[in-house]
Order: C-alpha cells, then structure tokens, then sequence
C-alpha cells in the first residue's frame, strides 16, 4: 500500500472524512470561513445569473437534440436509451451537458451485467465522485456514492466502468476546469453593479413627483394630507388626467441619465459569458456584432458546438470501443431550410441532379416519401427532322 496516492478531488474535504462537492452551497462556508473574498463561483449560484442560465440552457438542449451516432447496435441502443426507465433521452443527455459546460465534468456509472454488456447508465453529480490516479500514473480509479441505499458507496471503480467527460484540463485530461472559474471577477462586479443600480433608482424615483402649492406656509401635517389628496386623485381618476388649479403645479421625476447608464451597463457581463463560451453575443439576445450576418452568426454557433462534441465524442468513443460522431444538423436547421437551400444551389451548379436532390431532400424528412417521383422532360425533336443517307 502506497503511502502517497495521487487524489483528483471534485470536492472539498472537510473534517471527519467528509466530502463537500463544489456545487454544494455549504462549500462557501468553508472557502469563506473569515468572510473573505474568494474567486469560487458555485454553479448554484451562477444559474442565478440569467445570462448563464441562458447559454447553459441553450448549449446542453442543442447538443442533447444532436444525433449521437455509433458504429456498433449495442452502442446505439444504450446512446438512445441510456436510464431505461429513469428519464427520458432529452432530458437525461441535456443534464449531462449542462453539468459539463458547468463544471467542466459530468460522471456517467455504467451499470454491467456479468458478462461487461451496458444494462444501463447512471448519472452522478461531481459531488458523489473522487477520482485517484493508479500507483504508476498509468491511468485512474473512482470512488463513488450513490443515492440509492442499496448500493451506497462504491470503491475502486475502474475507468471503464465510469464515463467521464471533462473539457479543459491542467493535469493532461485526468480532470476538467469549470468555465465559471474565468468568471468570478464579472460574478463581483455583476454584484455590485446591482447593488449600486438599486441603490441608483431607489433615490432618483423614491417619489412620483414634486407638488407645488402656492399658499404661503404650510406645516408638516397640512402638506402630508395635501400629499394624499393629491395621490387619491391620481388613484381615481383611473388613468384620466390630473386636474390642478391656478395654485397648484404638479411635475413629475425622471430617472436621471446616470442611473440610465447604470442599467445599459449590465449588458457588459453577458458579453463576457458569452466570450467565455465561446458563443457569439446574440445567443444571449445581445445586439452582437452589427456587422455580422445570420450565417456568419450561426457559423460561430455551430463552431462553439462542436468544441463541446468533441469531449462528448471523443470519451464515448473511447470507453464503448466504437466510433461515435454528432450530427448537429438536427439542432442548428431543425427546419431543413439550410439543408434545402444548399441542395438547391448544389442543383443549380451541376454538382447534383434533380433526381438526386429529390432523393436527398425525401430522405431527410423535407419533402414527403410519398411524393411522385421527378421525370426529366424529354428532348424537342430536331427542327430538321432525321436526315436521309
């Protein structure tokens, strides 16, 4: 038994053995036990942040409408139907994803039977996990719990038996790095960009308005009742307009064009998540770049696609000993308005014929199976007729 084995930790370790996993809110009790700052974003608490929700949401739902695609049925059938009965494909592929681009990782248990055929899949949260490096380095063992009390906890589990997805590494693939960890300095001053914009609009409209009333001194109580007066007005008059005398003026208040400025400034982390999921701007309904085209704006989206696919790819292929690739067509042109418009510019050019555009454009779904075959028409005679020998 080696005195040093190597712990790849998803998780803090806290007295008494426990482990407490980086996406529990109680892990910032013990990062900040002093109240200090610290750079830990929990994805808790980023979910909060609408803009993350949105590329989250976005990026996990389009990479799990994809087509997974593997050379082999038995691969096949568990990509379809990985839980049984547990959930649905969607749903459990979108989970997975959102907790990888979250993390950086996401944990999938293969559960085998005797003879190492998949009988289903199991996800678990980076918190229920603890990776290990072998005595030589020569790979990794995981130790997990389980939610069912049936299984409990799991020791040594060998890296075929886990799934394990993870995106930018430090340590050459062993473990992943959360993209949240780049947005912690925009998390603060998100924070307190909030905090000053409340503050902001809490003193510039603390009051509807400014009542003047031309009637010499008046003391504190006979203004107040003045004030409810004039507020009961407002109240009945069910959206009509106010009606003062000559010895009154009524003018509302503004919202100041630095408290405007406040609010315009809130945009500016949106634009950074984006950056750091690689995601044009306007995925996060931001104006974007106003340059850009649709197509250029969708050839970027697609692009940030594939960089998530291939970790999802490259480890399914790995650990099923088969080839899996992604088919994002399904998520980028659910409509197959893309697809018809290149089959169509590919007739146009001579690289197809209309025969086989038809067939292209039966075969995925745009045009129905039913539909009469195209018959080429036929050639005009000659205007000279056939020639005599």
């Amino acid at each position: 038994m080696p005195l040093f084995k190597p712990n790849f930790q998803n998780g803090l370790a806290v007295p008494g053995g426990v482990e407490i996993g980086f996406t529990d809110g109680d892990v910032i009790n013990y990062l900040n036990v002093d109240n200090n700052d610290n750079k830990y974003v929990s994805a808790e608490k980023a979910l909060e942040n609408s803009d993350v929700y949105s590329v989250i949401y976005q990026l996990s739902s389009d990479l799990a409408t994809s087509k997974l695609n593997a050379n082999k049925k038995q691969s096949q059938a568990m990509i379809d139907n990985p839980t049984n009965n547990w959930s649905n494909s969607h749903a459990f592929w979108q989970s997975v994803f959102a907790q990888l681009l979250l993390g950086g990782e996401a944990f999938i248990y293969r559960w085998r039977n005797v003879n190492g055929n998949d009988m289903r899949w199991e996800y678990l949260r980076p918190s229920q996990v603890t990776i290990y490096a072998l005595e030589d380095f020569s790979g990794v063992y995981y130790n997990a719990s389980f939610d069912s009390p049936l299984v409990g906890y799991k020791e040594a589990i060998p890296a075929n038996d886990m799934i394990h997805f993870r995106m930018m590494s430090q340590n050459g693939g062993a473990t992943g790095i959360s993209p949240l960890s780049a947005l912690s300095n925009e998390f603060k001053i998100k924070d307190n960009s909030n905090k000053l914009t409340l503050n902001a609009l809490t003193q510039s409209v603390l009051s509807p308005g400014i009542l003047k009333m031309d009637m010499g001194l008046l003391n504190d109580k006979t203004r107040a009742a003045a004030s409810r007066k004039f507020m009961q007005q407002i109240n009945d008059s069910n959206g009509g307009p106010i009606v003062l005398d000559n010895l009154s003026d009524y003018s509302p208040l503004e919202v100041k064009n630095d408290v405007s400025k406040l609010l315009a400034q809130t945009d500016w982390t949106g634009t950074q998540i984006a950056k750091v999921y690689g995601v044009p701007d306007s995925v996060l309904n931001g104006q974007g770049d106003q340059q850009s085209s649709l197509n250029m704006i969708g050839g970027e989206y697609a692009k940030a696609l594939m960089r998530f696919a291939n970790s999802i790819t490259s480890e399914l292929s790995n650990k099923l000993g088969a080839k899996v690739s992604i088919d994002l067509k399904p998520a980028l042109d659910p409509l197959n308005n893309d697809f018809a418009s290149n089959i169509q510019l590919l007739s146009q050019y001579g690289t197809l014929s209309p025969e086989q555009a038809q067939w292209l454009l039966k075969n995925s779904g745009y045009l129905p199976e039913d539909m009469p075959e195209y018959v080429a028409p036929a050639e005009p005679p000659s205007a000279g007729g056939k020639e005599e020998s």
